[in-house]
């Protein structure tokens, strides 16, 4: 019998246990939940105000390649819309508009967060940069055809939001 079989028939067996005892399910979750690959997750805004220019933000915790999006870590039992909401609030004061998704990536497959996930989302927004957190250093607002070359996550992030808004979809 090859695996594949194996596996189905593992499978249909534990689905006839959970219909007999309902109770079973917790446990075969609390073995999944054990068992699978745990990520961390991390969102960045491509956010654009009236003009269509990107906020540019400069990172302290990022001294090789400073300038990119705003963004940061999911915290645990948040969505990454609102998780990117409230770190870009904690950041500038700005207020946004989660529009969506534009890419998700695998993070650096050699680093020490391999099990991470980056997510990029088109935001907009109608407010003022208020205030930077001690984590920025400096911030612009910045046209398309300007934007310097960035860490590659953040510039492909960029490129899509660029391609989705000139009619060209987004590609990835």
């Amino acid at each position: 019998m090859s695996f594949s079989n194996r596996l189905e028939r593992s499978k249909n067996l534990l689905a006839r246990i959970i219909a007999r005892l309902p109770w079973s399910a917790s446990v075969a979750k609390g073995i999944m939940w054990r068992t699978r690959p745990r990520f961390t997750v991390g969102a960045v805004g491509v956010v654009l105000n009236a003009q269509d220019e990107v906020l540019l933000v400069k990172h302290v915790f990022h001294p090789g390649s400073p300038w990119g999006l705003p963004g940061g870590w999911i915290e645990r039992n948040e969505g990454p819309r609102e998780g990117l909401k409230r770190e870009i609030r904690e950041e500038t004061g700005l207020d946004v508009t989660v529009v969506e998704p534009l890419l998700i990536e695998r993070g650096e497959k050699n680093g020490p967060f391999s099990a991470h996930l980056d997510i990029a989302y088109l935001c907009r927004t109608t407010g003022r940069v208020h205030h930077l957190s001690a984590e920025l250093t400096d911030f612009r607002w910045t046209p398309f055809e300007d934007v310097p070359l960035l860490e590659t996550f953040h510039g492909d992030a960029i490129a899509a939001a660029h391609s989705k808004l000139s009619g060209k979809g987004c590609e990835g």
